[in-house]
């Protein structure tokens, strides 16, 4: 018998440890070649880790565990044949075993547990089933010597016992308050986050400037051509594809805030790829969208609808999670009135939407109801000033009033 060992595969260049989230298959489990053991948390993505050789599984590393790559995680021993192919054939054995030793049935006829006259009167008169008696008598006849003997044999019935009222369940006591405290180590990705966001903070000359949008006019679009669009495209026109191509639009007139700091130069990007925050049950992605700017709208909806479900489901991959030049971020689904969003490191910049909400505005020297977004756009000082973040804010707010604009290119 030999042993393969498992060890942390290299997943990235950027990626020196992982954690070791879940055992998929038990300890002393026969595991086929290729099938997944278990499964490693980066810091961006969740992988699968196959076995390498098919045999017994040993555990060498425990959920939890933060594991250097290269580190042992688990052995496999190699066996010739599947340990499940052994416990059938002695299961036949035992079978076979049990039947060769089971004694012979013994042959009957009419007379077997079958009373005298005598017999059965007396059985009658005690209530006993003759079924229950064992006859002495020829070929197992009852005979009237064993009704007598049962009916002696037979304990009296003892008086019924008079039925108990149930006692009514105690009914417990609710808790005032609790003290009660419980410790879960953090995710790798929570952990990740986590640094990132502090890392932002820390590392940029963050600002935020507010603006405020009236959807008027995309509601009334998406109103009069949701149906013709689903009916061309096989999915709806939502609000994030119209938000993305204004922004990629922008960008590419505004090239500063597009852009990011690497040591002492700025990189500027002639592309949009747009990284979209999507709340999975680990925490916050980002993945983008890459080329926005070229991109149709159904295209848009259908590349960011694929990346939520990889995303929900821990199915990302790390191409799928690499790049961006700008975030947007919409916390408006969870009820957000207004925030400040966190830049999105390296990137410079990152727009935040936030809830729609019909609020009094004064057009043309009237006051009318209207649905009314705040948006919010942080961005790094050091490479964008407040003139160009303000300009750029207010770009986008103009092609999403009127969104005939931004369909023309105009």
């Amino acid at each position: 018998m030999s042993i393969v060992e498992m060890k942390v595969p290299v997943i990235g260049e950027s990626i020196t440890e992982v954690t070791l989230s879940q055992w998929l298959k038990e300890e002393g489990e026969y595991v086929e070649l290729d099938e997944p053991i278990c499964e490693f948390e980066s810091d961006k993505a969740t992988l699968e880790f196959p076995a390498e050789a098919a045999g017994i599984l040993r555990y060498v590393a425990a959920e939890g565990d933060d594991l250097e790559i290269g580190a042992l995680v688990a052995k496999i021993e190699v066996t010739g044949e599947k340990p499940a192919a052994k416990e059938e054939a002695k299961q036949e054995e035992k079978v076979e075993e049990l039947v060769a030793e089971a004694p012979a049935v013994q042959t009957s006829n009419y007379a077997t547990g079958h009373p005298s006259p005598a017999a059965g009167k007396i059985l009658s008169e005690a209530n006993i089933d003759p079924a229950t008696v064992n006859g002495t008598g020829k070929d197992g006849r009852i005979t009237k010597a064993d009704a007598e003997k049962a009916a002696a044999d037979k304990p009296a019935s003892p008086a019924p016992a008079a039925k108990k009222e149930a006692a009514p369940a105690p009914v417990a006591k609710p808790t005032a308050f609790s003290r009660t405290e419980n410790r879960k180590k953090m995710s790798r990705m929570r952990r990740t986050i986590a640094k990132r966001l502090v890392s932002a903070k820390n590392n940029t000359a963050m600002l935020t400037t507010f603006n405020e949008v009236d959807l008027s006019e995309i509601m009334k679009l998406r109103k009069k051509y949701q149906e013709k669009f689903v009916e061309k495209n096989g999915i709806k026109l939502g609000f994030m594809s119209l938000f993305a191509k204004a922004c990629a639009k922008v960008l590419m007139e505004m090239p500063d805030v597009n852009a990011q700091i690497d040591g002492n130069d700025l990189i500027y990007h002639d592309y949009a790829d747009i990284s979209f925050a999507i709340s999975t049950p680990t925490g916050l992605v980002v993945p983008p969208i890459k080329n926005v700017e070229s991109k149709g709208f159904a295209d848009i909806e259908k590349e960011l609808k694929g990346l939520a479900g990889k995303a929900r489901n821990g199915e990302l991959t790390l191409e799928e999670m690499t790049g961006g030049t700008f975030t947007i971020t919409n916390g408006g689904v969870f009820g957000s009135m207004m925030s400040t969003p966190i830049i999105n490191e390296p990137q410079s910049a990152i727009l935040g939407m936030h809830a729609i909400k019909e609020r009094p505005v004064a057009v043309n020297g009237e006051v009318v109801i209207r649905p009314m977004m705040y948006l919010a756009l942080s961005y790094d000082h050091r490479v964008i000033d407040g003139s160009t973040s303000v300009t750029f804010l207010v770009k986008v707010k103009e092609l999403l009033e009127d969104p005939i604009t931004l369909f023309m290119d105009l």
